[in-house]
């Protein structure tokens, strides 16, 4: 790895904010511009609509079910929030981990959608 020095002049300088979110909007404003939005829902909450047709592999389930007993989950699943209506259509192991772990909630990356981005996520 390079190693450089960055000479700066002292003076005229001025501070410009860097966010790390995916949209650049700042901390705390996502839920009102309709970024997503980080949250704990009750596991009965989310409807998994392909549930039937994908198969969870077991082992990843079992893997997965040891890391969240020993470490919590890391990585929120993503839901689809329409019209009050939250689905679920990744993070099928983290869901089933939980489910088998007996946790009524899991935390969730919320984004909003209208009824065209919901069938567009059933065909």
């Amino acid at each position: 790895m390079a190693n450089f020095v960055l000479q700066l002049p002292t003076s005229n300088l001025r501070s410009i904010p860097v966010y790390a979110s995916s949209n650049g909007a700042p901390p705390g404003t996502a839920s009102q511009n309709g970024g997503p939005v980080i949250l704990e829902l009750p596991l009965e909450k989310i409807r998994r609509p392909l549930m039937r047709t994908r198969a969870n592999d077991p082992n990843k389930v079992q893997e997965l079910m040891d890391s969240i007993r020993q470490i919590g989950l890391q990585v929120p699943i993503d839901v689809l929030e329409v019209d009050g209506v939250y689905y679920g259509f990744s993070g099928c192991h983290r869901y089933e981990a939980h489910q088998r772990l007996g946790f009524p909630t899991i935390r969730c990356k919320i984004r909003r959608g209208t009824k065209e981005t919901l069938r567009h996520h059933l065909r």
